[in-house]
């Protein structure tokens, strides 16, 4: 039997790594409240790996290179920090506000810095804001990841305003119904994660 293919279930068997972003940059931001609730409800699950990427911590310069151009002193230390632990992933789970109609500034920055690192990997959401939960965003932010060749699951876990949906320091009032629409979308993205990962070590991915 070929190395590859007695390798291909020990690496089935790894924890899934999954990088959780956090999209806003904002002062006064919900951001990290809302990221911490949803790894409450991931970390107890032994088959996952979680990364937390902070976008308040990466300071990636709005001025890209051209093409073949070379990025900016500033841009690969703070490229240094972030790209691997993109690169390294198996999935990716995004918390995002609804900024008028859409997603933070930030997040499409970092999503711009990169290409491969999305490539093949699945994508879910957990998104807050207004009456809509953020969903806009989140609508918005699939055509995007498409682009890049990633695999956005087809749940999402939606807080609906916080006003409304979430308490003064950021988390669920709901949280029975918030958890299990975590439950659902993780359960989704593990399984594409899984099955990904599979693939890409079975066949490397040409985008």
């Amino acid at each position: 039997m070929p190395a590859a293919a007695e390798a291909l279930p020990a690496a089935q068997d790894a924890p899934l790594r999954i990088a959780v972003i956090i999209g806003s940059v904002r002062e006064g931001r919900h951001g990290r409240a809302v990221a911490d609730w949803f790894l409450t409800t991931a970390t107890g699950d032994e088959g996952l790996e979680l990364d937390v990427i902070d976008l308040a911590d990466v300071q990636l310069p709005l001025v890209m290179p051209g093409w073949g151009g070379t990025a900016s002193p500033e841009a690969e230390a703070a490229l240094a920090g972030v790209s691997p632990r993109l690169a390294a992933a198996d999935a990716f789970v995004v918390v995002t506000p609804e900024y008028n109609h859409s997603f933070p500034a930030a997040l499409k920055n970092l999503i711009d810095w990169h290409h491969a690192q999305w490539q093949a990997k699945p994508v879910g959401f957990v998104s807050y804001g207004g009456l809509g939960g953020g969903l806009r965003a989140v609508e918005q932010l699939r055509l995007i990841f498409a682009e890049l060749h990633a695999m956005t699951v087809r749940d999402s876990v939606s807080l609906h305003g916080p006003w409304s949906g979430l308490t003064e320091d950021g988390t669920p009032r709901d949280t029975a119904v918030s958890e299990g629409a975590a439950k659902g979308m993780l359960g989704q993205l593990t399984w594409w994660g899984r099955a990904l990962r599979a693939a890409r070590a079975d066949r490397p991915y040409q985008g």
